[in-house]
């Protein structure tokens, strides 16, 4: 077995693990790949050892694995500007990092005009940190209301990334958090499908999983540091 499947192996095992812990299903939980920076050859390694869910940061790198691999399911997770939208659309089953209306607008016409359906996550930024994008949970339902005017796009659910700490323990608050705010938006809009909490990385996503999420994004635990 070669370093990327044990790699693959212990991960599965981890999720396997917290799921235990938490009283869930490992079905429960996608894995997203996260390849920023990972060769082609090792993405097409990834797929060859059943990872089927890839995560992208920036439209131009995306573009070439995409292109090359022609196979995986792909999601945009780094901030989008509304200029890359029409790309976005061709490449990418999900956007996780929805964060404005004008960028749904976008989004929305690009896909009606290029025929398509693309699902979303709106972005959270729980602790209103300025380096990273994302709506503070007191501006999401504004967002959240202008959803049925997109009739090209379907809402999937929400998407965080807490402070960075090494102690996995600390990002347990955020995650619980974003997980009650789920549920008071889903009283208050429940024509609207939360199905994904998206949350959870190398270092914790463990902690993630036993707080309700159904969607970890890894990328060192699986591909090493970069």
């Amino acid at each position: 077995m070669n370093d990327l499947a044990l790699s693959i192996q212990n991960v599965r095992e981890r999720i396997n693990r917290a799921c235990l812990r938490a009283g869930r299903r490992p079905e429960e939980i996608l894995l997203i790949a996260v390849t920023k920076t990972v060769p082609t050859e090792q993405i097409q390694g990834a797929l060859s050892e059943g990872l089927t869910h890839f995560g992208e940061n920036y439209i131009q790198e995306a573009q070439r694995k995409i292109e090359a691999l022609g196979q995986g399911t792909w999601h945009f997770i780094g901030h989008l500007q509304k200029n890359k939208a029409k790309f976005a659309v061709r490449l990418f089953s999900m956007i996780e990092t929805l964060d404005t209306p004008a960028l749904g607008e976008e989004l929305n016409r690009q896909a009606l005009k290029s025929g398509r359906t693309l699902e979303f996550l709106i972005q959270v930024n729980e602790a209103g940190e300025e380096t990273k994008s994302g709506l503070s949970p007191e501006q999401v339902p504004a967002l959240l209301s202008e959803i049925p005017n997109w009739g090209a796009l379907r809402f999937r659910g929400l998407m965080t990334m807490p402070p960075y700490d090494p102690d996995p323990e600390k990002s347990r608050p955020w995650y619980r958090s974003l997980f009650r705010w789920r549920q008071k938006w889903q009283s208050q809009f429940p024509a609207l499908d939360f199905k994904h909490l998206s949350m959870g990385m190398s270092h914790d996503f463990e902690v993630a999983i036993e707080e309700g999420a159904t969607i970890i994004r890894v990328g060192t635990a699986l591909f090493g540091t970069r």
